[in-house]
Order: structure tokens, then sequence, then C-alpha cells
């Protein structure tokens, strides 16, 4: 067994799918911990590339060496409901001012989805996280 390798520092970026480039957010990010940017980019975009379109992140940890991994997580919550909902964007303020409703098939799509990210033991509770997003968004929940 290879010996481990220690561990610099871990962080997340939120980029499009399949469209990481050098510039920044990618390249500030990655460059100040020695880590080749271009070799992040085609192995980001390479696999994000069937999802073109949303956010997805991705947790990268940079190791001594200057190599890395990366985790891709599911796009953000935000995303989704906006998309759903299909509005362009959340209400400036959300318990006055409602911009769109999603229906419970709906959340519950989204919650599956989202259920390897959310700290719920059962897709109830995640569909009651994803509701709460939705209510600060000033998105109604429509039965």
């Amino acid at each position: 067994m290879p010996p481990k390798k220690k561990l610099v520092k871990t962080f997340t970026l939120q980029l499009k799918a399949g469209q990481a480039t050098p510039a920044p957010p990618v390249g500030p990010a990655l460059g100040q911990h020695g880590v080749n940017i271009m070799e992040f980019c085609k192995a980001y975009n390479a696999q994000t590339e069937s999802q073109r379109g949303d956010i997805v992140p991705a947790q990268i940890s940079v190791y001594e060496d200057r190599t890395f991994t990366f985790i891709l997580k599911t796009p953000p919550a935000a995303r989704l409901l906006i998309k759903a909902a299909g509005v362009p964007k959340g209400s400036g303020v959300p318990h006055t001012t409602k911009v769109g409703s999603v229906t419970r098939a709906q959340l519950r799509e989204i919650a599956e989805k989202k259920m390897s990210d959310l700290n719920a033991n059962d897709i109830e509770m995640a569909e009651r996280i994803i509701a709460g997003t939705a209510r600060s968004m000033g998105i109604t929940v429509k039965d």
C-alpha cells in the first residue's frame, strides 16, 4: 500500500458544468496552491459534460505534492428550485413578494436528487429542507 499523501487544503468551487476555464474563480483558487489549473479544467469539464448548463459544485482536495482530487456534488437546491419554478431569480423580499411556485412532486424530485448532499435521514425530512429553501426564496409550495 502506498504511503498516504498529506492533505494541505480542501475547498469548494461552484462552476458551470462543462465550462470551467483558467479564468477566475478557478485560476486564483488553484494557482495559490500550485495545482495544475488546465489539468483540473479538463478533468472537471469531462466529468460534467452531461450536465451542461447547471452549476455543479466541486469539492477539491489539494495534497502536499501539489496533486489534487475532486468530488462532484449535486447542483445547489436554490438553482434546482429556480429551474423547477421557471423564474429568473428568487424574491428580494421573500415573505411579502412571491415569485413562483412548485408542486409537491417537483419538491420530492429535487429532494431525491439532493439526498446524498443533505443532512436528512429520510426523503420526508429532505423535502422539508428543500421546502424551507423555497420559502426563503419567495417560492410557494402547492399541494
